[in-house]
């Protein structure tokens, strides 16, 4: 994949759905984890990501907004459920971005959301678990930076060869 990308959350307060978002991040390829405002941190949620991203990836835990910084012009991507967010399936992703998402009961604070450079929400009824939110945006990011093949015209996937089977 080009570029580069990292995942993060503001004020996550289940190690569960940390350790979840964690061990997604690690096994799509994040070069780095962050959290803002979490009393988490990654000795908590230790059980929970059975990768041990953090042998792999850099985690990152910044007490607060104001101490939260970012590697040189990489763009921060907020994912919230709001007015004016660019709805995920059309949206181009930076090649350098740090997504954020906001807290399990909650939304981003009104100051993240100024940080942010784009906001994006998933086209969706009603807010989703954070490592699933997490997870459709990080999907979304490999299948549309172009490390894949354009999806067949037909129904189905590649060649399938099998005993008996057609190419």
């Amino acid at each position: 994949m080009r570029g580069y990308f990292a995942v993060g959350a503001e004020g996550i307060s289940k190690g569960f759905n940390l350790g979840n978002l964690v061990r997604t991040s690690h096994a799509f390829g994040a070069s780095f984890f962050f959290t803002v405002n979490s009393s988490l941190n990654y000795a908590e949620i230790k059980s929970t990501d059975t990768s041990h991203a953090d042998i792999h990836l850099p985690f990152y835990a910044y007490k607060n907004i104001g101490e939260f910084t970012l590697p040189k012009d990489c763009s921060l991507v907020g994912v919230e459920l709001i007015e004016g967010a660019a709805e995920l399936p059309s949206f181009r992703h930076p090649l350098r971005a740090a997504y954020v998402l906001g807290p399990e009961k909650g939304s981003l604070s009104p100051e993240m959301v100024k940080r942010c450079d784009h906001v994006v929400k998933i086209p969706m009824k009603f807010c989703v678990n954070v490592g699933v939110a997490g997870a459709l945006v990080i999907y979304d990011r490999m299948i549309s930076l172009g490390r894949f093949a354009e999806r067949p015209v037909r129904a189905g996937g590649g060649v399938l060869m099998s005993e008996g089977g057609r190419e």
